[in-house]
C-alpha cells in the first residue's frame, strides 16, 4: 500500500503530531517575517509615502486643502488602526487565559 491508500483511512497520531510540530515550529517565524514587513523603517517609509500621494491626489482632483486634510487624517487613522491590531495580535494564550489558568491551580 502506497502513501495514498494510508491517508484515505486518515493520518494516525504520530503523523498528526509530527503535523503539529511542524505548524508550532513554522509559523511563529512566518508571523514575525509578516510582522517585521508591516512595521520596519521600510515600511514607515512606504507609509508616509502612501499618506503623501493620497493627500496630493485629494488636491489635484480638485479637494479643498482643508477637507484633503482632514480625509488624509482619516486615511492615516485607518492605517494606524490596522496596524494597531496586527501588533496586538495574540497567537498563543491571552494574558487573560493564562490568569484564569492561575487561579484555578491556586
Amino acid at each position: 500500500m502506497g502513501e495514498s491508500k494510508k491517508w484515505r483511512h486518515g493520518p494516525n497520531a504520530e503523523e498528526i503530531a509530527a503535523i503539529f510540530e511542524t505548524l508550532s515550529n513554522q509559523i511563529p517565524g512566518m508571523i514575525r517575517g509578516i510582522l517585521d514587513s508591516l512595521f520596519s523603517p521600510e515600511a514607515a517609509a512606504r507609509m508616509g509615502k502612501a499618506v503623501a500621494e493620497f493627500n496630493k491626489h485629494l488636491k489635484e482632483g480638485g479637494i479643498p486643502e482643508d477637507e484633503a486634510l482632514e480625509m488624509t487624517k482619516d486615511y492615516l487613522s485607518t492605517l494606524t488602526k490596522w496596524s494597531d491590531v496586527m501588533r496586538g495580535a495574540r497567537f498563543g494564550p491571552t494574558t487573560e487565559r493564562r490568569y484564569w489558568k492561575k487561579e484555578k491551580e491556586e
